[in-house]
């Protein structure tokens, strides 16, 4: 079933929007609830965060493609899946509907709903955490793509919440969901002059897989 260029860009925007609500959401509670433990929350934000992900893919992939993340789309116009005009159009509602997802995970806890992001999140070893947690994730969504479709969402879900832990940055891996968290001064937050070094590792750390994956991931020519 082909869905219209319109719900195609409202799924992309809702479902940005729940993916940084949850993130957002589930960092300021388990702030609150984890008494200062760091790993505690960090474990909560992480089990909320995989969930939502296994859900919004599930329920918006037949209707958009659940890419959510301007990476995704950014290599599915590179592999020739989606134009130019829409890949533009996807970004800028996954961009604005992340930012509504902070704002709207602000409202439920009766924070300032218009916040910017203080915590440090740069150097060598958080670019090179973005970089190869977006590389997994495209491998992962073309390794699926490829082989098993019917597991994205699962195999996404689970790839997400494993780079949480094995990654310094905890894997952002999401250029809008980079932005958004930098206008949230919450646990989930990253300082605004931060997320440019995020942003250009996760789109080199894109450009890499689709490279490498594409030629891995080829079928063989007939001989």
């Amino acid at each position: 079933m082909q869905f219209d260029l319109t719900r195609r860009l409202a799924a992309e925007a809702l479902g940005t929007l729940i993916l940084v609500m949850a993130v957002v959401g589930s960092g300021i509670m388990a702030e609150k609830l984890a008494g200062g433990n760091e790993a505690v929350a960090l474990l909560c934000n992480t089990i909320a965060t995989g969930a939502v992900l296994y859900v919004i893919i599930t329920i918006f992939a037949p209707v958009s493609g659940a890419h959510f993340n301007p990476a995704v789309s950014m290599v599915a116009a590179l592999r020739g899946e989606i134009e130019g005009r829409t890949t533009a159009l996807y970004i800028v509602v996954q961009i604005i509907g992340g930012c509504l997802g902070a704002v709207l995970a602000h409202l439920m806890f009766g924070l300032d709903l218009f916040q910017l992001g203080a915590k440090a999140r740069n150097g060598i070893g958080q670019w090179a955490g973005e970089f190869i947690a977006t590389f997994g994730l495209i491998g992962t969504i073309l390794g699926c793509v490829r082989f098993k479709p019917e597991a994205v969402a699962t195999a996404v879900a689970l790839y997400i919440t494993s780079a949480y832990w094995f990654t310094a940055s905890t894997s952002f891996a999401n250029p809008a969901v980079t932005i958004a968290r930098s206008l949230s001064d919450t646990f989930a937050g990253i300082a605004p002059s931060d997320a440019p070094g995020f942003i250009v590792a996760e789109l080199l750390g894109a450009l890499a897989a689709a490279w490498l994956f594409g030629w891995l991931f080829a079928p063989e020519a007939p001989r």
